[in-house]
């Protein structure tokens, strides 16, 4: 009998392979007290089994082909970067020496502290990194408990076309899979903005998260089916149902194989109509993969990891660095940097002040709110990004402006740098834009009144989705509920849309709808011109956008807009997209 479970696709693809299921122990924490002459001992055995997780990170890193993207290492050097915080190392050993505890239980309390700091976060990508918490904590418990690590505990060749049946799987995990050869991964936890599903798409691994008990309902070796795009994993599948999957593999490996020859091709609709295609990024090493995507700049660049996993804010020598070597590598195309997106007790002190937790904090002290509660904090910052700009083409974005009083106000601070800047003749661009991230319901309404004050207005779909249809999409209670096609997020988007054509300021997307192919033609007949996404989406997104002739889609998507029930706007969606196929 034929088994079909459902999840979360994260990372697109078909493969058919067979099972191969991974069970880890949790390694057993319990507390007990150490005698006052072994409390040394004790802090050498959790350094050393920290030293440990350090060389076994690095012998990965120092594995890693010169050719794979550049996301693969970046993600060991946020685990490497996360053993050798005092956050982990010093804390911990204090705990030790003030508690008289064992390594483990120290550990447990600190790593249980760094969650809650993480889980208080509103911003759902930063949210998951206290998955990498986990990972780094677990791996340093396994040394403790000189038990052998995952990474090691599959001999080499044996995971060839295999699909691997998992609860969790750490970046290091994925990265060592792949190498092995690896079909596909399925797991029963994670989200859509993990470290490990940006991996799997980074690697083009086809993977499925969110699928609840799979371990119970697959056996081991068992013939499997798994659709990455709609997650779906398929057990015991008739002849039929193989042969049609093995079709589509086939069109999708060919489908990616041709994408590369639109990378020297400009991005113009058949019909003649230019679109700008720009990268997401959020530290220097992602230049190279933005480059070789073809993008025309980026245009959202995160600042929020600058003021990760420290104790002070990073002072504005240190940030113009961060941001010169951005801009420089850009080789003049335009850099769009976004002010500092957190909440107060996660950057003013590095996250250790756990006295001050919000209530809720999606709708407390953060973005825009928090830089202005800290001006000098944001003229630090602002600071920085104006120097940055004297060394190629910057733009300055603003999130999470709610209302007019804020914009002004961030406009005043951004006024004043400038003129600290004449004073103290430093160089900057005197002409450098500004404009407001549209990622509540609230700023969508005043996009009109915005466009009247900005350079440009940024769509960020994420939040605005979240937002407006109160939905925490990494939830998987709820996650079901999160609807790029629900009329109210249609609608707020095509309102800020038009406020930017009414006033002739430009509006990007800057969310994962950006970046989504089948939303390209819904967008493209709303009038978006300017597309920011994950350099792995771009070239794909490219291709519909030079096959699409604008004149063919609809010429008023207002019946869409009105669509009620998720199923018809899905209908009329794929409408859209066989117009021009």
């Amino acid at each position: 009998m034929t088994l079909e479970l459902q999840g979360i696709g994260v990372s697109r693809g078909i493969a058919i392979g067979r099972a191969h299921i991974l069970f880890h122990n949790q390694p057993d924490i319990r507390e007990y007290l150490i005698p006052a002459f072994s409390i040394e001992q004790e802090v050498d055995r959790l350094v050393n089994a920290t030293e440990q997780a350090r060389e076994q990170l690095r012998t990965i890193r120092d594995s890693i082909p010169g050719n794979a993207p550049a996301d693969v290492a970046a993600f060991i050097d946020t685990h490497l970067l996360m053993l050798n915080d005092s956050s982990l190392t010093t804390v911990p050993i204090d705990m030790i020496r003030t508690r008289r505890c064992n390594a483990e239980w120290a550990l447990q309390l600190q790593r249980d502290a760094l969650i809650n700091v993480f889980n208080e976060m509103d911003d759902p990508y930063l949210r998951t990194r206290r998955n990498d918490v986990d990972h780094v904590v677990d791996r340093i418990h396994r040394f403790l408990a000189d038990e052998d690590v995952p990474d090691h505990e599959i001999p080499d060749g044996r995971l060839k076309g295999h699909i691997i049946i998992a609860e969790d799987l750490t970046p290091a995990d994925t990265m060592l899979m792949q190498h092995q050869g690896i079909a596909a991964f399925v797991t029963e936890h994670g989200g859509a903005t993990s470290h490990t599903t940006i991996l799997a798409r980074s690697l083009g691994i086809p993977a499925i998260v969110g699928v609840k008990s799979v371990r119970r309902y697959i056996q081991d070796n068992e013939l499997l089916i798994i659709d990455g795009e709609n997650g779906i994993l398929i057990a015991n599948a008739s002849q039929a149902t193989i042969a049609e999957y093995q079709y589509s593999r086939e069109a999708f490996a060919t489908h990616i194989a041709e994408l590369g020859r639109y990378k020297s091709q400009p991005t113009q609709t058949r019909d003649g109509k230019t679109i700008t295609l720009l990268a997401n990024a959020e530290q220097s090493e992602d230049i190279n993969l933005i480059s070789n995507a073809g993008a025309h700049g980026i245009g959202l660049y995160r600042t929020e990891f600058l003021y990760m996993n420290r104790i002070s804010p990073p002072e504005e020598e240190e940030q113009l660095a961060a941001y010169r070597d951005v801009v420089e590598g850009m080789n003049n195309q335009a850099v769009t940097i976004r002010t500092f997106d957190l909440g107060a007790d996660k950057t003013v002190d590095g996250g250790r002040n756990q006295s001050q937790t919000a209530i809720n904090p999606a709708l407390g002290l953060r973005a825009i709110r928090l830089c202005l509660n800290h001006p000098a904090m944001f003229r630090t910052q602002l600071r920085a990004i104006l120097r940055a700009s004297a060394f190629g083409k910057i733009k300055i974005m603003f999130p999470m402006i709610s209302g007019m009083q804020e914009l002004t106000q961030a406009q005043r601070m951004l006024d004043m740098c400038k003129d600290e800047l004449d004073k103290e003749e430093l160089a900057y661009d005197r002409h450098i834009e500004s404009g407001v991230m549209i990622e509540i319901p609230a700023s969508a309404i005043c996009a009109e009144m915005f466009a009247q004050k900005v350079d440009f207005l940024s769509i960020g779909t994420n939040d605005l989705i979240q937002y407006t249809l109160a939905v925490d999409r990494i939830d998987d209670q709820v996650n079901y509920l999160y609807d790029p096609l629900h009329p109210a997020v249609l609608k707020l988007i095509n309102m800020t849309i038009e406020a930017g054509r009414k006033h002739n300021v430009p509006v990007s997307m800057c969310g994962e709808m950006a970046g989504d192919p089948k939303f390209t033609r819904l967008l493209l007949a709303m009038g978006l011109q300017h597309f920011s996404m994950h350099p792995n989406a771009l070239l794909e997104v490219k291709q519909i956008i030079n096959e699409t002739e604008l004149n063919k889609l609809p010429d008023n998507i207002i019946s869409i807009l009105d669509m009620a029930q998720s199923n018809d706007a899905e209908l009329f969606l794929e409408k859209i997209n066989e117009t021009n196929t």
